[in-house]
C-alpha cells in the first residue's frame, strides 16, 4: 500500500517530550510568579511610589526571566527528547532490518535482542521464533514438494516404458499390458488421495465432534483383518470406552494407518500387532504397537516424514505409498495431540497417539 511520506515515530517522540516538558516549565513557571506577586516580593522601590496592578509586576520583573527559562526547556527537550527517543527506538531498528531481510526470502536471520524482558524483547523473540518456524516449514515443504514429485514420477515414467514396449513389440500380451498399466494406476491414485487428504488434515478444515477411539480400533481391525490374515499377523485389541474430539473420518484414517503400517512392517509368517485405547481425566491414548526387525531411535524419529517407508523392513507385497505415518502425524497434530514413536527392545515399533479427552 502507497502512503504520503509522514514524521517519522523519533520526531513524533521529539516534539512529544519537548511539549511536554514546555507545558509543565510553564505551569511551574505561572504558579512561581503567581505565589511571589501575591506575597509581594516582586514590589522593588522603583514601583514603590507608582500605582501598579499585580500583572503589571509580573510582566516587567517577572516575565523576561520565564522567557529564557522557557527558551532553555524548549532546546533542552528537543535535544534530550530527540536523544532518548533514539535510545528507546533503537531495537525498532533491529526488528525492522530484520523484517526486511525475511522479507527477501532469508529466514535463517534472528535479531536476537540482549537484555532483560521488556515489550521490546518479547516482541523480538516472537518474530525470532516465528522465522525459526517459518523456516522449518518452508524447508518441510520444500522437501515434501520434491518428494511428492519424485513419486509422482515414477508411475508416469513406468506407465511410458510398459507403452513403449508395447508399441515395439506386437507380440505383446495385451492382457499383461493391461494389468501392469492398471497396478501403476492404482498406485499413482493412491498416492494422490493420500497427498489430498494430508493437505486437508493440515487445514484443519473439519467439524469436531465425540468420537469413541475404542469403536474406531475395532473398525480399522474387522477392516485389516483379511489382510492381516493373508500376511500371518495376529491382531490384538483391548480398551475401554475412550472418548476423543476430534473428526470420526480423520481419526478413522489414523487408526487405520497405523494398523495397516503395523502389519506391512512386522515379521513374515508370525507377526503380532496389539491395538490398546485407554481414557484420561484430560486425555485419551491409542496405543498400535507390533512385532518387528529392530529399530534405532534415529530411524524411528524419521518414520513421520513424508515417504519415509523403512524398505529395509518391509516383507510383504504392499509397501504403500509413504505416507502412512505423514498423516498420522498431520491428523494428531490438526486435532491438538501428540504422536510418539519407540522403538521396541525386542523389534518392532509402539506408536502412542494422544489426544485431548472429550468434555463429559
Amino acid at each position: 500500500m502507497d502512503r504520503r511520506p509522514g514524521l517519522s515515530v523519533r520526531l513524533k517522540l521529539t516534539l512529544s517530550y519537548a511539549g511536554f516538558l514546555m507545558l509543565a516549565g510553564a505551569l511551574l513557571l505561572a504558579a512561581v510568579g503567581v505565589f511571589l506577586v501575591r506575597q509581594g516580593w516582586l514590589i522593588t522601590n522603583e514601583w514603590g511610589s507608582v500605582r501598579a496592578t499585580p500583572g503589571t509586576i509580573f510582566l516587567r520583573s517577572f516575565a523576561p526571566t520565564a522567557a529564557w527559562v522557557m527558551a532553555f526547556l524548549l532546546v533542552f527537550g528537543l535535544v534530550g527528547g530527540w536523544f532518548l527517543a533514539g535510545r528507546m527506538l533503537a531495537p525498532l531498528d533491529r526488528i525492522t532490518e530484520a523484517t526486511r531481510t525475511a522479507a527477501t526470502g532469508s529466514l535463517s536471520h534472528r535479531i536476537r535482542l540482549p537484555g532483560r524482558r521488556d515489550e521490546y524483547r518479547e516482541l523480538a523473540d516472537a518474530f525470532d521464533e516465528m522465522l525459526a518456524r517459518l523456516e522449518a516449514h518452508v524447508s518441510e515443504q520444500r522437501r515434501f514438494a520434491a518428494n511428492a514429485s519424485h513419486e509422482l514420477r515414477t508411475p508416469l515414467a513406468i506407465s511410458k516404458a510398459i507403452l513403449d514396449v508395447a508399441r515395439t513389440d506386437p507380440h505383446q500380451d495385451p492382457g499383461e499390458i493391461i494389468d501392469r498399466l492398471h497396478a501403476v494406476n492404482t498406485r499413482a491414485i493412491d498416492l494422490t488421495e493420500a497427498l489430498l487428504l494430508l493437505s486437508r488434515a493440515g487445514q484443519r478444515s473439519f467439524a469436531r465432534e465425540q468420537v469413541d477411539l475404542s469403536l474406531l480400533a475395532e473398525e480399522a481391525t474387522e477392516t485389516l483383518l483379511p489382510f492381516a490374515e493373508k500376511h500371518g499377523v495376529t491382531l490384538e485389541t483391548s480398551g475401554d470406552v475412550t472418548p476423543a474430539l476430534g473428526s470420526p473420518a480423520l481419526l478413522l484414517q489414523l487408526t487405520t494407518n497405523l494398523v495397516h503400517n503395523a502389519i506391512v512392517h512386522n515379521l513374515p509368517g508370525r507377526g503380532r500387532v496389539w491395538i490398546h485405547t485407554t481414557a484420561g481425566p484430560r486425555t485419551t491414548r491409542l496405543v498400535v504397537e507390533n512385532t518387528g526387525d529392530l529399530i534405532s531411535p534415529h530411524q524411528a524419529s524419521t518414520l513421520t516424514e513424508p515417504f519415509q517407508r523403512g524398505t529395509e523392513r518391509i516383507h510383504t507385497d504392499h509397501p504403500g505409498v509413504g505416507l502412512g505415518l505423514a498423516i498420522v502425524n498431520t491428523i494428531t497434530q490438526a486435532h491438538d495431540g501428540t504422536l510418539t514413536l519407540t522403538p521396541r527392545h525386542s523389534g518392532g515399533l509402539r506408536v502412542t497417539v494422544e489426544l485431548p479427552a472429550a468434555p463429559a
